[in-house]
């Protein structure tokens, strides 16, 4: 198959519009072309005339480790083109830096879920083109967990950098779908191109959206292969709680404990409250110490989410329900342990990460309601997951 890039590279009359323009390139450490070479080196390469780039969360270079880590604005040694952050003093483009170019290429692997910053990045610029009169193209890039979805909506007045409109968790579009959907939900009068892949098979075994003739690369630090890409829908809630995600540790985002947890008892009551949402994937009590972050240095009891090899099934895993029932189990266990995380989350003060997170309540006052079942959730859940599946279906283009 062809990524976007891939196939921009390759077809000179696809490249024709962008003659005589300048072009701006979005791009971070995965965008690579199949023989590795980055987008911007490509692009320059091919004769096309670029000038300047963005960078979004964690850097054009990849290198910030946490959330809530600034990128600064620099210039670029090889080309000696401004390069903008778009996680530094501003998250939305600047009329400055709107003014240095004529075509925006978007060239950014994504994970598929609504939290993970890129997909409001894309917002962003689309709506910064439309008030600056700019084209936006998405190279389009796989959804490297398929077309499945799941989670709560999120909620009118929970928008925030990890919410970028009413969707679920797991949304099940690529970057260039979810660049039309934005145009339509929100109206933009944009000129947008979408490069769109050549062969993507999303429900396709063995990758499941991720090709696996394509070698894998962090499109942010803490997102190292396909495994953690799977759990991250369910995952990424961790950093709204005390438990740890497994930042610092080789695992990060496929795992979660803590040193006063016993996760063999928390693996037995997940089953015993909703063995029906763990299908698809396998749970296995380990031990840890993180070397960063939270219980930094304590060796911790914990979690892995196994959501490859032989006990993994694509349309049954349910990361969000997964993660959802390990807090659920830790709530029964110990109805008092102190759970919920109280920080400013991507710059929302004044209300819980979690709660953020999952842009609203919901989830939240599931767990911490005792009497709640697993029923309860999924009522309002499934209704939720049917209306975005509504919702996206005119934006699809695989």
């Amino acid at each position: 198959m062809k990524f976007g890039i891939d196939r921009l590279l390759a077809d000179p009359l696809l490249r024709k519009p962008l003659h005589g323009k300048r072009v701006a390139l979005l791009a971070h450490p995965a965008s690579v072309t199949e023989d590795l070479t980055h987008s911007l080196d490509a692009l320059v390469a091919c004769g096309l005339n670029v000038s300047a780039m963005f960078g979004p969360q964690h850097g054009v270079r990849g290198d910030l480790q946490d959330n809530m880590m600034e990128s600064p604005d620099f210039t670029d040694p090889t080309y000696n083109i401004p390069v903008f952050s778009l996680y530094g003093e501003v998250r939305r483009p600047t009329g400055q830096s709107m003014g240095t170019f004529d075509v925006m290429l978007v060239d950014m692997q994504d994970l598929g879920t609504r939290i993970y910053t890129f997909v409001t990045t894309l917002l962003y610029v689309l709506e910064a083109a439309a008030e600056h009169g700019k084209s936006v193209w998405v190279l389009d890039r796989p959804n490297p967990i398929g077309r499945p979805v799941e989670g709560l909506t999120l909620l009118p007045g929970w928008e925030s950098f990890v919410g970028a409109g009413p969707m679920t968790m797991r949304h099940g579009l690529t970057l260039g779908e979810l660049g039309h959907w934005f145009i339509a939900h929100y109206k933009l009068d944009v000129d947008y191109r979408v490069i769109a892949m050549e062969g993507w098979a999303p429900d396709a075994a063995s990758g499941f959206g991720w090709p696996s003739d394509r070698i894998w690369i962090n499109p942010s630090p803490n997102a190292p292969n396909i495994n953690m890409a799977r759990a991250y829908p369910g995952t990424v809630m961790l950093e709204g709680t005390t438990l740890s995600e497994g930042r610092g540790t080789t695992r990060p985002l496929e795992i979660f404990g803590a040193p006063d947890i016993d996760a063999k008892a928390v693996i037995a009551k997940m089953h015993a409250i909703a063995p029906e949402w763990l299908k698809g994937c396998t749970l296995r009590d380990i031990w840890f110490q993180p070397t960063f972050h939270k219980h930094v240095g304590q060796l911790c009891n914990g979690v892995h989410i196994h959501a490859e090899g032989p006990g993994y099934d694509h349309v049954a895993f349910q990361p969000w329900r997964v993660q959802a029932l390990g807090f659920k189990a830790i709530r029964t266990l110990y109805p008092d342990y102190d759970l919920w995380r109280d920080f400013p989350y991507e710059y929302e003060f004044g209300k819980l990460a979690i709660d953020v997170i999952n842009g609203g309540t919901g989830l939240r006052l599931w767990v911490d309601d005792l009497a709640a079942t697993p029923g309860d959730f999924d009522a309002a859940t499934r209704r939720d997951e049917a209306a975005w599946v509504d919702e996206r279906r005119s934006s699809l283009i695989y």
